[in-house]
Formats: structure tokens, C-alpha cells, sequence
């Protein structure tokens, strides 16, 4: 046996106890700040976002988009029914706020036309929330490590609270997709005070955003139940409440 092993058995057991903090502060030494690396990399991947997924490969179709991406369908469902915002509505608004991209940003002034300046407004994520209202989002619902701009469950969270609010304050229907295009764009108190009569493409942009919810509303008519196959006992076409 080697000396030192006979060492370490002859110890009495208060001296053996005694060398355990520091081995395994010498292991955490070693094991922790690399372990500790991990862990933050993770939680930043959550919290910002990163997997998200890439935008839908025909944006054109809402059927299409579900298809690809089907736990936007149960988002959207979600925020109908907690908002009221129609389903075909919200992609609308995304469609044309983001493209379907995750971490849009406005571009950025160019100096002279050619040096990158800052960007002009503080839109980011699908539904291009501003800060100041993402923040008002945040205290009326609460944050939490995965409530960002980026993830499309809180973005059409976003789109549905936002609009609840202007019918509240404003009188616009919920099934009136350009006048609550204009007061998400101008905002609610612009809106009221009629800015966007000096923007004639924002008013052309918000026809827009209503034609392509009604398109998306008829098609999504002529789909839905094929998302709506989670009870175990059900399995498409046989879907829908039965």
C-alpha cells in the first residue's frame, strides 16, 4: 500500500471531514465557471430568443403558415379568445409589421449615405413593439424570462392586448382591421387626432393590412379544423367541437 494512501486511512475521521470542503472547492474550481458558462448561454437563448423559428415559406396562405408552423395557430387562438382580435387579423399585422421575422428592426439612418447611424424608433420582434409599449404590455400582463418581442406566442399577445385597448378607447370594432391597423401604427392618441390624413401611405398601407386579413380569414375557413385535431380521439378531417 502506498504511503500516502496509508496516510489519508490512519487520519482520524475530523481531519478527513475537513479535507472535503476544499476538494470540492478545487473541483468547482475547475468544473464550475465552465458549467456556470452553459448555463448562462442557455438562459440567454431563451430569453432573447435565438431558436426561433425561420419565416414561413408562403406567407401568402395562412393554411401554409400553420402547416409549417402549427403552434402559431394556438397562439393566435389564444389571443383571440383572451383579446378578441380575430386569428386572421394577427397574421396580418405580423405579415406586414415584420414579414414573419423574429428579430426585425427598423433599418438604420445613414450618414452622409453611406455610415450607419441610429435606428429611428425602437420597434423590434414580430409585432415591431415599441419599448414604451412593450413596457405598458409587461406591467398589465407580467414578464417573465420568456416573454419577449421575439417569441411569436407574446407577440400576437401584443397585437391582441394593443387592439382590446383601442376598442376600449377609441370605439373601433374588433372585425375592422384598417382602422385598427392605423391606430397601431400612429398609435391611439394619433389616431384620434387623425395623423395619419398627412400619411397617405400609411392609409394605403393599412387597406392592405385589411385586405390581406379577410383573405387570410376566407382561407383559414376552408382549414381550421386541421388545427384543431388535440383531443387524442380525433384526427383530420374529423376535427372541430362534435
Amino acid at each position: 500500500m502506498p504511503r500516502a494512501e496509508r496516510l489519508t486511512q490512519d487520519m482520524p475521521r475530523h481531519r478527513k471531514r475537513n479535507l472535503l470542503p476544499a476538494t470540492w472547492a478545487s473541483r468547482l474550481q475547475w468544473y464550475g465557471l465552465p458549467l456556470l458558462g452553459v448555463i448562462i448561454t442557455i438562459l440567454a437563448t431563451l430569453r432573447f430568443s435565438l431558436l426561433e423559428p425561420n419565416p414561413p415559406a408562403n406567407p401568402d396562405n395562412v393554411c401554409e403558415i400553420f402547416r409549417e408552423h402549427p403552434v402559431w395557430y394556438d397562439y393566435a387562438l389564444d389571443s383571440r379568445d383572451r383579446w378578441g382580435t380575430p386569428i386572421a387579423t394577427q397574421l396580418a399585422f405580423v405579415y406586414y409589421e415584420s414579414s414573419f421575422r423574429s428579430h426585425a428592426r427598423p433599418p438604420r439612418l445613414r450618414v452622409f449615405g453611406f455610415i450607419p447611424w441610429l435606428r429611428p424608433t425602437t420597434a423590434y420582434g414580430y409585432a415591431q413593439a415599441l419599448d414604451p409599449s412593450w413596457g405598458e404590455y409587461l406591467q398589465a400582463n407580467g414578464d417573465g424570462l420568456s416573454v419577449v418581442r421575439t417569441n411569436m406566442k407574446y407577440a400576437l399577445d401584443f397585437v391582441g392586448w394593443y387592439n382590446h385597448l383601442t376598442e376600449r378607447e377609441t370605439d373601433i370594432a374588433l372585425h375592422e382591421p384598417r382602422k385598427l391597423y392605423l391606430a397601431y401604427h400612429e398609435g391611439r392618441t394619433g389616431y384620434q387626432l387623425r395623423s395619419y390624413l398627412a400619411k397617405p401611405e400609411v392609409v394605403s398601407l393599412a387597406g392592405r393590412v385589411q385586405d390581406r386579413a379577410f383573405r387570410y380569414d376566407s382561407q383559414l375557413k376552408t382549414c381550421e379544423q386541421e388545427f384543431q385535431c388535440w383531443r387524442f380521439y380525433q384526427f383530420w378531417p374529423f376535427c372541430g367541437d362534435w
